[in-house]
């Protein structure tokens, strides 16, 4: 980006030979132009910090998320191929409804990379949390997603929708600015303090999951009948993998689900202002 110095000088120069003063008012007015437009990207691409940066987010103020038109296809048993092609065709979804939110907050938009495996492997975010078939990795913006055996066997196309919306929710934390004020708050933060800042983190990615999923409803499709059947697992089992209830407890998950699939909106989703009873 041309600093805004060098953009007024090119404004200003005046030629003499005929119509000098014309071109130099039409230069003016392009320099002003640029000016403005260059005024308008640094706007759309600070992101913003502080405690505001979660608790008052220009995410939650664009309304619906928008229509993908996701059509991942099918998820045959069996085929490493046909899940990566599916894994791939849902991130692809998720960036386009998600970058035109972003537009929408006049925030900057960066897809996240996609890493599929079929083992557990370390980034530079450290290993592969045990228990976990995917993560997402700040340091390197990057979504690790695990195929494993039992998951070819039984492939369960929705429930693989929602995790993935799940990780690409920290991504959109990490680029709107939410975790400029999460990472200081936690690392500063102990004991139940530090859990209570995680449990908003995760429920609020859970959250933006679940706009995703309403938003692919009619399209992935999303099946009324077996959405909620993931919505009452998590409301009896969603904790137990999380011993630390660093997660929050699965009531908590299940509420949230609830909450960004009825609004289908990013706004629902503000777990950083509501009482720690909502997010216990």
């Amino acid at each position: 980006m041309k600093k805004l110095s060098s953009l007024l000088a090119a404004g200003v120069i005046i030629s003499l030979a005929g119509a000098g003063t014309a071109v130099a008012e039409a230069n003016t007015a392009k320099a002003a132009q640029k000016v403005t437009q260059a005024q308008q990207q640094q706007q759309q691409t600070a992101a913003p910090r502080g405690k505001a940066a979660a608790t008052n987010n220009p995410l939650y103020k664009t309304g619906r998320l928008a229509s993908s038109n996701c059509r991942p296809g099918s998820l045959p048993r069996g085929s490493t191929a046909a899940y990566k092609r599916f894994l791939t065709r849902v991130t692809n979804c998720l960036n386009k409804s998600w970058a035109s939110q972003f537009r929408k907050a006049r925030l900057s938009f960066a897809k996240p990379r996609l890493r599929i495996t079929t083992s557990k492997v370390s980034s530079p975010c450290g290993r592969w949390m045990s228990g976990a078939d995917g993560y997402y990795c700040s340091s390197n913006r990057t979504m690790y997603m695990l195929i494993t055996k039992t998951q070819l066997r039984n492939p369960d196309p929705i429930g693989i929708a929602r995790l993935m919306a799940h990780e690409y929710g920290h991504h959109v934390q990490a680029i709107s600015g939410i975790w400029n004020y999460y990472g200081p708050a936690y690392n500063s933060a102990r004991g139940s303090a530090r859990l209570l800042l995680s449990r908003r983190s995760e429920l609020q990615a859970e959250c933006f999951s679940s706009v995703f999923m309403r938003t692919v409803r009619d399209t992935l499709p999303v099946d009324s009948g077996r959405w909620a059947q993931i919505v009452d697992w998590f409301h009896d089992h969603g904790h137990e993998g999380w011993a630390r209830n660093d997660h929050g407890k699965g009531p908590s998950q299940a509420f949230w689900m609830k909450r960004g699939f009825s609004s289908a909106s990013p706004g629902s989703c503000n777990t950083w202002r509501v009482s720690s009873r909502y997010v216990a």
